[in-house]
């Protein structure tokens, strides 16, 4: 039996599949492990324990775990179909949202689907890199864990090899982002999809809050009982996080900046994304390469999307290598092979080595006659309407509009381009918004207004294998295509008074010009040989910030000799 035994596990190991009658004659193990955390941020006087949902092979080999820690698996369901957890009437978890359990456990691997402290059934409180260190932990034989959310009997995770690799989408990957950062061991590759690394810039705008302290915290996932125990805890966090924009010592400690050595990266993220700018991926995606950490990226022209939903069978297959080869030792190549992924127009993808590519930067400069080019003159004059979004810009509205002559043949934008802008104001604060667009007839996925770029089908695809109240079956998506006769490409914000540092900022003068620099989104986008490229001058961007927050009522001036974008140009790829 030994050697039967050892077998199976070489065959695991070096295909990363399981024989087929284990996939199709062997039903998964379900259970809960109730994994402490060593806090008590609930202030209850018990010790915090998570919620780690596991599904797993009936084998008697260890296996790695596929692990996902999320706060939304009560409240609002994960994936296109916003699926939550269910579970029988004894309490054991019964549908396992997305595919990856009835994909990956057939093939050898264990999933687990963990609450973050204080959502659907995990005591504590909101601290969800924490509460993923403690999940993998456990499953390395170093933390503890119960049967009942009170305790009860012990469980260990004895049928894990401690190998872990952490995915997941949003919230999901920004948690699997800060824990490749802390070094855990055991956490050997993540997956973060539309994840966030710097929480700064993805709640602050170069100093401008982009929500009041009551719409940035994610007290609305939490279950009841933290709901009410978690508000001295919320409450410290907002004195943490500061109202005036400054970048503090909170903002420095939930900054993931990769590690040498840590957690392989495979990343994914769509250039149309609103609720995840791009800039995220773009800065720890550079990041990542000086650290030397192996890294592979999937970028798309889509919204807030799964790869999932964008090339099913692709990302599939490429998820399954990605997992064997970091999870298994599998040497199947897949970290030898083109690093990224990428979609130079709605369905049309291909792979390259780098990115962004090696460019040409230029930099173009605005002009009071609304013509941009490479000298800029004049002033231009924008009174703040903060109930005008950057859309409404684009047509003139609310913001200084500027316009370069049609270009004779097509250019490649790509990667994090900037602006400097100088302005003066006749109030002590005032906030600015940028714009780059594309403006020319054409056919994109629509994502204006936080669109997702998909639309769901009648139809359905599987994928593994279905259980009694967990199908592998999702509806099939298309690209969602919109008629446009321009598109915001890039976009950009900042708070004046923080024109010195991130650090402070300052209150103005009024009449005294300020220069600022800053960056703008990320972008990857070809403008069509006639199109024209604009920029956009404006102040409070009401498509993005908190209509609570306060109405600064200001009238900017903008010095246009002093102000430009740079981006970076290249031949677009075929």
């Amino acid at each position: 039996m030994r050697l039967l035994l050892g077998f199976l596990a070489a065959l695991i190991t070096t295909t990363g599949l399981v024989p087929a009658a284990s996939a199709s004659e062997s039903r998964p193990i379900h259970e809960t492990a109730w994994v402490e955390t060593g806090t008590d941020q609930d202030r209850d006087g018990k010790p915090d324990r998570v919620a780690a949902d596991v599904i797993r092979p009936d084998a008697r080999v260890r296996v790695p775990v596929i692990l996902d820690v999320s706060p939304y698996y009560a409240c609002c369901g994960r994936g296109n179909e916003s699926q939550k957890k269910t579970y029988a009437p004894d309490g054991t978890p019964q549908q396992f949202p997305l595919f990856l359990d009835n994909y990956f456990v057939p093939r050898g691997y264990a999933v687990v689907l963990a609450d973050v402290g204080g959502t659907n059934r995990s005591s504590g409180c909101f601290d969800d890199v924490a509460d993923g260190i403690a999940v993998v932990n456990w499953l390395n034989g170093r933390a503890k864990a119960f049967d009942a959310p009170e305790g009860g009997r012990p469980v260990t995770a004895d049928w894990a090899t401690g190998d872990v690799g952490a995915i997941g989408k949003s919230q999901d990957g920004a948690t699997a982002i800060g824990m490749a950062a802390s070094g855990v061991r055991g956490l050997k590759t993540v997956v973060p999809i539309e994840g966030v690394a710097d929480n700064y810039s993805q709640l602050i705008a170069n100093g401008a809050p982009l929500a009041t302290p009551e719409n940035t915290g994610s007290a609305f996932t939490y279950n009841e009982r933290a709901a009410e125990l978690c508000k001295p805890f919320e409450a410290d966090l907002k004195t943490r996080m500061g109202t005036n924009g400054d970048y503090t010592a909170y903002w420095r400690s939930v900054h993931y900046v990769p590690r040498p050595g840590q957690a392989s990266v495979l990343v994914a993220q769509g250039f149309g994304d609103s609720a995840v700018a791009p800039n995220q991926f773009a800065s720890y995606w550079d990041a990542l390469g000086r650290a030397g950490v192996p890294r592979k990226a999937w970028l798309s022209q889509a919204g807030h999307v799964d790869p999932f939903d964008l090339q099913r069978a692709q990302w599939v297959a490429t998820l399954g290598r990605w997992f064997d080869r970091w999870l298994r030792g599998v040497r199947n190549g897949v970290e030898t092979e083109p690093a990224v992924h990428l979609e130079i127009a709605p369905d049309r993808w291909t792979d390259v080595r780098s990115w962004p590519p090696a460019s040409l930067p230029a930099t173009f400069r605005p002009s009071a006659d609304g013509t941009l080019g490479l000298r800029g003159s004049g002033t231009a004059t924008v009174v703040d309407d903060p109930a005008v979004g950057r859309e409404e810009w684009a047509t003139g509205a609310s913001a200084a509009r500027f316009t370069g002559a049609p270009l004779t043949s097509a250019v490649r934008l790509a990667g994090l381009p900037s602006v400097t802008i100088t302005a003066s104001s006749d109030k002590t604060a005032a906030r600015l918004g940028v714009a780059l667009v594309d403006y020319g007839p054409a056919d994109v996925r629509n994502t204006a207004n936080y669109g997702s770029g998909i639309k769901n089908l009648t139809t359905s695809s599987c994928w593994g294998v279905s259980r009694p109240g967990d199908s592998a079956c999702f509806l099939d998506t298309a690209a969602d295509l919109v008629h446009v006769d321009h598109r915001i490409v890039a976009a950009g914000w900042a708070d004046l008074g923080h024109h010195a540092s991130p650090r402070h900022g300052e209150p103005l003068v009024p009449g005294r010009a300020y220069s600022m620099t800053f960056t703008l989104t990320a972008l990857d986008h070809v403008v069509p040989a006639g199109h024209r490229l604009g920029l956009l001058l404006g102040g409070t961007d009401g498509q993005l910030f908190d209509p609570a927050l306060p109405a600064l009522g200001d009238t900017l001036t903008f010095d246009l000799a002093r102000t430009s974008v740079t981006v970076g140009l290249t031949k677009p790829e075929h």
